[in-house]
């Protein structure tokens, strides 16, 4: 009998389970966490957004995006929706193209997973860390938690990425392929907070905004995301920052110099915006500056554009075009010059990873070591915020159970 061990009960190690076990083999599948699909448990802000319907190689980052052509052919979206209802799992899919589980609750995805692993005979480890896996002739030598050694004939490793190490994110995969003989591409926080020094964002500190942030960059033109921006005590945050964080993270890992400029109201031109202040003026004379500007935007941005320009005392009456000017360059063109990410702790995936020209795209196996398996963000693969992370989890993890499988 083959006996396999699958480390990692996250979004890929779960499907690959699933389509490995057979009468034939047998399947440890250890996580080190006390339940499995912990980064399920908190996708979607709580509703469990765990795919998205409307997915090319486009919507993903890494060196080797052909790598992804036979998965998105073999496991697209059709695919992963009916394994998901023969489970007995059905899905809600918005217009956006993210998919839900149609109950918009974790619990649901976690307890059908568990039923699924018991009835199939898979072996399920929780709470079992392995921390080193070795190769004597053809079996793969494995010692969790300092248990027994135990001896397997192939072994797939769906740990994922040093990113959330507090949902059990580690750098186990990027350690073991390394010890195998793996190329890696460094890895960087993805989906991520970023930092700046401006005490200028820290006094706006609690405020959200809808706006359109621009990587002003040689490397990245033209690179925009419009969204909710939230600034915080050590800097940026919200989905528009999450989106750019991308772009951020990989200047930054190359010690490239990097500034934001945020459109506070993107959904006015400046013609616009002038002329609105201008009329503004002319209604209200008597009116404060502060005033004016806390009927555009949040009170905490109002009170620091009016800091910063030195108009607190002014009244409307007083302001000449050129101040109005200065207000809107303010508005439009706030500038941040970004200091770091927010780190590991708090990316939601990671970029960087194991060489995809060293795995076999159509069986997810190590070109270099036989019968040795990666999958899920532990590649060089990388996905947009919306599902795309899960469901290339799921499809890697589909890969590399049908291998598994033999």
């Amino acid at each position: 009998m083959t006996k396999i061990a699958i480390i990692g009960a996250g979004a890929s190690g779960l499907i690959a389970a699933l389509h490995a076990k057979n009468r034939d083999n047998s399947i440890d599948l250890y996580e080190k966490n006390s339940i499995i699909g912990k980064k399920i448990t908190v996708s979607g802000n709580g509703k469990c957004n765990i795919a998205n319907k409307n997915i090319t190689k486009y919507d993903y980052f890494g060196n080797n995006l052909d790598f992804l052509e036979y998965g998105l052919k073999e496991f697209g979206f059709l695919k992963f929706e009916k394994f998901c209802n023969e489970m007995g799992l059905y899905l809600s899919v918005k217009e956006d193209g993210k998919v839900y589980p149609r109950s918009f609750e974790s619990t649901s995805v976690i307890k059908i997973f568990e039923e699924k692993l018991s009835e199939k005979g898979v072996n399920l480890h929780l709470s079992s860390e392995i921390k080193k896996i070795t190769r004597q002739n053809d079996k793969f030598i494995l010692e969790p938690n300092g248990k027994d050694i135990n001896f397997y004939d192939k072994v797939l490793i769906s740990t994922g990425s040093k990113a959330s190490p507090k949902l059990g994110g580690s750098s186990f995969s990027e350690n073991m392929a390394k010890s195998f003989g793996h190329n890696l591409f460094p890895s960087y926080p993805s989906l991520v907070q970023l930092e700046t020094k401006k005490k200028q964002v820290s006094r706006m500190s609690g405020v959200k905004i809808e706006a359109k942030v621009t990587l002003l960059s040689k490397e990245y033109k033209k690179v925009s995301v419009e969204g909710d921006v939230l600034f915080t005590k050590y800097g940026l945050s919200g989905f528009a920052i999450l989106d750019i964080s991308f772009f951020v993270s990989k200047l930054l890992l190359e010690n490239k110099k990097v500034i934001l400029s945020i459109d506070m109201i993107p959904e006015f031109s400046i013609d616009k915006l002038q002329s609105i202040m201008i009329k503004n003026c002319r209604n209200n004379p008597n009116s404060s500056f502060d005033t004016m500007l806390m009927g555009l935007l949040p009170l905490k941005i109002a009170k620091y554009i009016s800091f910063e320009l030195g108009f607190a005392k002014k009244r409307l009456e007083d302001l000449s075009l050129k101040d109005v000017k200065k207000v809107i360059y303010l508005i439009k063109d706030f500038r941040c010059s970004i200091e770091d990410t927010h780190g590991f702790d708090y990316a939601e995936v990671c970029g960087g990873g194991i060489d995809t020209l060293e795995v076999d795209s159509k069986t997810m196996e190590s070109k270099l070591v036989k019968n040795l398996y990666f999958s899920g963000e532990s590649l060089d693969i990388v996905g947009k915020r919306g599902g795309y992370n899960f469901a290339f989890a799921w499809m890697s993890g589909y890969l590399a159970g049908k291998s598994l499988k033999g």
